[in-house]
């Protein structure tokens, strides 16, 4: 059994939940994609070994984050998909990941596999106050925002288009740069689009060892 920090406090009983090594990024691929098998998990997860996936698995699903369902015929095998209250996580995942942006590089190619674009912005966007059409061209990968659902590819009458590469998306979305990409159309949605990303916080300092 995990260890827990016994103490009647919301952070705390957050962790007990899914403060474990793996337990966010299981959501996370979960908020991505939706329900997965354990072997599609496996194989996303790099590094996590099959014992501690099990593992973590069985937790996340005792603790209420995620359920275990049996598809229809003919597909007819276990996927695991998060409840309500598990999906209430994205917000989370969203201020963790512009949190810990500032203090990481802008990306390359080698840092990024084929399909990233729908991830990313499926964690680096909040949910939306109001309708929005928005479609990015970043290097190779293309992937639209319409309201609150990441789509692949292309959509009919967004409006804007946002065209650079992975490190001027890394500058739009982490510094507020706006000239670090390429604009076409309506350049106040893409500025109401960062309005509403959490507020830019200052690098952190480096400690002298």
């Amino acid at each position: 059994m995990a260890k827990c920090y016994d103490q009647y406090c919301p952070v705390a009983h957050a962790l007990d939940l899914v403060g474990e090594r793996w337990s966010l990024l299981i959501v996370r691929e979960l908020l991505e994609d939706g329900a997965l098998r354990y072997s599609d998990l496996h194989a996303r997860l790099d590094g996590c070994g099959t014992n501690i996936l099990a593992a973590r698995l069985k937790s996340l699903e005792q603790g209420g984050v995620i359920r275990r369902r049996r598809l229809d015929p003919p597909a007819a095998s276990w996927v695991y998909e998060l409840t309500e209250y598990g999906a209430g996580l994205r917000e989370v995942l969203h201020v963790l990941a512009h949190w810990g942006a500032r203090s990481l590089r802008p990306p390359d190619l080698t840092d990024l596999e084929p399909g990233w674009l729908h991830g990313a912005l499926r964690i680096a966007l909040p949910s939306a106050s109001s309708e929005r059409r928005l479609e990015f061209r970043i290097g190779e990968e293309i992937a639209s925002v319409v309201d609150d659902v990441i789509v692949e590819g292309s959509i009919e009458d967004p409006d804007a288009i946002v065209t650079g590469d992975p490190p001027g998306l890394y500058r739009l979305m982490v510094d507020r740069d706006i000239n670090a990409v390429s604009i076409e159309g309506r350049s106040d949605a893409i500025r109401a689009m960062l309005a509403a990303l959490p507020a830019v916080q200052s690098e952190p300092v480096a400690t002298p060892s």
